[in-house]
């Protein structure tokens, strides 16, 4: 008998010895795995196995690796490895022997993509959290950018990327960044991520989507289940805000001052709330006008706004840099000839308004088809 094969028969011999009869035949069941090389099914049964509570500790878990996982690690499936090890790391109390530990792994994992990804996206989590190494987490995040961009499918990885990219972005306070990598977190990992912590995720999304530059597409958050979390909470106020900005309903924000300017972060920022909120009315102007009614004059913007005449321009102007809106601007008229609207996800008043813009427009389609008809045999003979 090699000296290996010694001292794995030893190791699953003393853990046997447990008065827990359940633990005991957990242990005979993974020796039994291993003695038939069934790499698999041991694999899946260690996923799960390490995170019995008798082994949640560091000496445990690290003598689990080092008598009987090192023995077959280059065996059995690298990504369930990682999985595995997850657990063993997050036990070493010493996190820079822990980032050490992955890293001396990335060798033995290396034939597969995923895996290699999983251990980095480790790693930063062990910066960012542990050791606030925030230079060594942005590193990592951008270096898995790309690569998880160019993956071609999602994979398991991509939500725990974005879980901590989002996380990294609200530590450093880039809402725009946090806003876009939480929303695909949630794209990826719903499912996943633990209900009672579903509303302060919610909470943070929607200050950040307020807060956000170039955030305008709210409706996109307004469409997650996550924002029912929300719901009779202290902050459910947030979903009615999130909605009047989305609708650019400047009424209701003016409103909803004396509860939104007690969160310190928007009363801060009101004037690039007031901004933002005025451009989105301007664009909900545009959104709900028919094709033929789309030249606004100065005037109306002012009164929908609320700015004073002289701010109307630069607004404009601000929505055209922006690629919010596309027209032009008749100064002598003081009007604004718009021609596109930047698309976002619609709620089901928008949507009732789009569908009754299309019956015009059908309506209109069909009159001129039986004016062409009525009028065929005159144009014909002329």
């Amino acid at each position: 008998m090699s000296n290996t094969q010694a001292t794995v028969t030893a190791y699953l011999a003393a853990q046997k010895k447990t008065t827990n009869k359940d633990l005991a035949a957990e242990w005979t069941l993974i020796e039994e795995l291993h003695n038939e090389k069934l790499w698999n099914e041991l694999t899946i049964k260690l996923v799960t196995f390490v995170r019995h509570e008798s082994l949640q500790d560091e000496t445990a878990l690290l003598q689990l690796y080092q008598n009987f996982i090192s023995t077959f690690e280059t065996k059995i499936n690298p990504y369930g490895l990682i999985q595995i090890l997850e657990v063993v790391v997050d036990n070493i109390s010493d996190k820079k022997e822990a980032i050490d530990f992955l890293e001396k792994m990335k060798d033995k994992v290396k034939i597969c993509d995923e895996a290699v990804w999983y251990l980095q996206v480790m790693q930063g989590n062990l910066y960012l959290s542990n050791l606030n190494d925030l230079n060594a987490t942005k590193k990592i995040i951008e270096e898995l950018r790309d690569v998880l961009e160019e993956a071609g499918n999602v994979t398991p990885v991509h939500g725990k990327y974005y879980m901590l990219a989002s996380q990294y972005y609200r530590r450093v306070g880039k809402h725009s960044e946090y806003y876009r990598c939480g929303l695909q977190f949630l794209g990826c990992s719903l499912d996943d991520y633990p209900r009672d912590q579903w509303a302060q995720q919610a909470f943070f999304l929607g200050l950040a989507a307020l807060l956000g530059d170039g955030v305008y597409n709210i409706g996109e958050l307004l469409a997650h289940p996550i924002l029912e979390s929300l719901q009779n909470t202290e902050n459910e106020w947030l979903v009615e805000l999130l909605k009047a900005f989305n609708t650019g309903d400047i009424n209701k924000f003016n409103e909803m001052k004396t509860i939104w300017s007690k969160i310190p972060d928007l009363a801060a920022q009101e004037v690039k709330l007031r901004q933002k909120i005025s451009l989105l009315c301007l664009m909900e102007m545009t959104f709900k006008r028919s094709a033929i009614e789309r030249a606004i004059s100065f005037a109306d913007i002012a009164r929908e706004t609320k700015l004073p005449p002289k701010e109307v321009e630069f607004l404009i102007m601000k929505a055209l840099a922006l690629d919010l809106v596309r027209g032009e601007i008749d100064q002598v008229a003081g009007v604004v000839n718009m021609s596109w609207v930047q698309p976002r996800v619609l709620n089901r008043t928008q949507i009732a308004g789009m569908a009754s813009t299309l019956d015009t427009w059908m309506g209109a389609i069909t009159n001129m088809e039986k004016l062409m008809e009525n009028r065929a045999a005159e144009i014909l003979t002329n």
